[in-house]
């Protein structure tokens, strides 16, 4: 027997995940969201459409669908077949995602866990309530706790590191990972450090800006130029006293870049140059040593009486006469 269903599609409804919401919707385009409810939408019809027919519905070049198709099945949303596209159980993929064997401990290892895992689970709560109205997503409880075991970080560097990806981009699961591994490349584990940090990184901003209006660039600077101002701030220690000394170097420069403004800083760094008064006194002295150069060179062949003068006797004469 065949049931045909009671409902239109005035009166039916078509169900998101919420899992979809909180977990991937934040890393797709609005295009792609449009996709997938297109999806699901016509997966619970079971209607069959083209590329062609599906990017007309929603309005969308064919090229545009398929990149936002892609960009789905690249997050494991779904899998795009020769005969058709699959939808992922999205509920399933976040249960087996959590699910962990269980192994043995020793007791004082169940004390140590159980102890740290308190302050961890405390930590969870206040970021699930501060940052997600309380609704956060199961797979974030199970990557929060992989961070502080890759990360080593303690539970107060963690909340900071939420509060500082919240203010700056969102709560991207990619960003926070990318500020976590600079934190972590900068010996970031407590407080103490983290709080050392955070004066340094204020001293780098504000060379930043100074750099960008010295130079007169009208634009923010680019990931690999910020790479080489954290280095001559956080790594050498240079101030911008010292730094503004290279800038000035680039007058002469028609077209100066960052790459050269390195090579002079990281000199003056490989030469352990710490002060101002030191790099000018380096400064001075190189150029000395460069004139020095230029003037026991080799000096250019002069051009008057370089040359030894031919004697001629009066035979040599008179033998020119006879032949005219």
């Amino acid at each position: 027997m065949f049931f045909e269903s009671y409902k239109s599609i005035l009166y039916s409804d078509t169900q998101v995940p919420d899992i979809f919401i909180t977990e991937y919707m934040p890393l797709l385009n609005c295009d792609s969201v449009k996709v997938y409810l297109y999806c699901l939408f016509l997966s619970k019809h079971g209607k069959n459409a083209s590329t062609e027919e599906f990017a007309k519905s929603l309005g969308l070049e064919t090229v545009k669908v398929k990149e936002c198709i892609t960009q789905l099945e690249n997050l494991g949303v779904l899998s795009w077949k020769e005969n058709g596209i699959v939808l992922h159980d999205l509920k399933e993929k976040e249960i087996k995602k959590m699910y962990r064997l269980k192994t043995t401990s020793t007791p004082e290892e169940a004390i140590s866990n159980c102890r740290k895992n308190k302050k961890r689970n405390q930590i969870i709560y206040t970021i699930n309530n501060t940052f997600f109205q309380g609704v956060m997503s199961p797979s974030w409880y199970t990557d929060i706790d992989a961070w502080f075991d890759r990360y080593k970080f303690d539970e107060d560097v963690m909340l900071s590191l939420f509060q500082y990806c919240f203010d700056q981009k969102g709560l991207v699961k990619p960003y926070i990972e990318k500020v976590a591994e600079n934190w972590k490349s900068r010996n970031i584990r407590n407080s103490f450090d983290l709080d050392n940090y955070s004066i340094e990184y204020k001293k780098f901003k504000d060379v930043r800006v100074k750099i960008v209006k010295k130079l007169k660039l009208n634009r923010n600077l680019t990931e690999y130029e910020e790479e080489y101002v954290t280095k001559w701030v956080m790594d050498y220690g240079y101030n911008f006293e010292i730094i503004e000394l290279a800038l000035k170097k680039t007058t002469s420069k028609t077209n100066p870049n960052f790459n050269y403004l390195n090579s002079i800083i990281s000199d003056w760094h490989n030469n352990n140059l710490k002060t101002k008064e030191d790099i000018l006194k380096y400064e001075a002295a190189r150029k000395i040593k460069n004139s020095a150069k230029k003037t026991n060179a080799v000096s250019p062949v002069p051009q008057k009486e370089n040359y030894e003068q031919r004697k001629y006797n009066d035979d040599y004469l008179n033998s020119l006469y006879e032949n005219a």
